[in-house]
């Protein structure tokens, strides 16, 4: 895990001018420890529901368990994205580094794929950390189990898989490649299209399989235009982009 997260790559965060203030691209133990925990506690949980299967209808239910939170990933994933993208800045309690992130992200999207593994991903590392171990106290439970452990891993690795969909084919291994070309991932060009303006569009970022209906439903629209009446604030989606989402080209 250690080495897998410190890995070096041809471009530093020196060679890089990031967007945000005092960012880097390599992974600091601290976040390399983070991220161990949460894969840990994870491991645990998926555990603690697999062993109390037995039989062909506890597998059933394990592998119906583990489908269904891999799509609960996309779907979370593609719920935050679009409110990070569209409310907040970066003063915003909590999510403030969340928010800058992804606008930087807009405007120079390619440095994702200088980061580390651990450095991009540890930043839902300690909810997902905290999510598993709620598990673990709970009495067990074959599906919930499988469910929570399996959706929750997807989730933390949400930011890198959005890596991979960055990156170009000839850059990533094979199995990466045939998973996305399988749907199973979100690939490069279903993922481009969310860097489109407006940017209101194709918003999960695990396989991408919510994007048509979340898109063609007009749910995030409709949510949008329920804030508005309700507080009067617009989602950034609304408006022209400006110098905070017009990408910046790549040198």
């Amino acid at each position: 895990m250690r080495h897998a997260c410190a890995q070096a790559t041809r471009r530093t965060d020196v060679d890089l001018e990031l967007v945000m203030e005092n960012d880097q691209l390599h992974s600091t133990k601290e976040q390399v420890w983070l991220v161990a925990g949460a894969v840990a506690t994870l491991t645990a949980a998926f555990a603690k529901g697999c062993v109390p299967a037995s039989g062909t209808q506890d597998v059933l239910v394990g592998c119906g368990a583990a489908g269904a939170g891999f799509l609960a990933a996309d779907l979370l994933s593609g719920i935050y994205h679009w409110g990070i993208d569209n409310y907040g800045s970066a003063s915003t309690p909590v999510f403030g580094n969340q928010i800058a992130g992804f606008q930087g992200h807009h405007r120079k999207p390619w440095t994702i794929t200088k980061r580390d593994f651990c450095n991009n991903v540890h930043g839902i590392a300690m909810p997902t950390m905290m999510w598993a171990a709620l598990l673990l106290v709970l009495p067990s439970n074959c599906a919930l189990d499988v469910f929570g452990s399996v959706g929750g891993l997807f989730v933390l690795l949400s930011q890198e898989l959005h890596k991979f969909a960055h990156m170009k084919k000839s850059e990533l291994p094979k199995s990466i490649v045939m998973l996305q070309d399988m749907g199973l991932l979100i690939g490069r060009k279903a993922h481009g299209q969310h860097h489109t303006a407006p940017f209101e569009n194709n918003y999960c970022i695990v396989s991408g399989a919510w994007n048509s209906f979340l898109d063609e439903s007009k749910l995030f629209y409709k949510t949008e235009m329920l804030i508005f009446r309700l507080t009067g604030v617009e989602p950034r989606c609304w408006s022209e982009p400006n110098d905070d989402w017009r990408e910046i080209a790549q040198e």
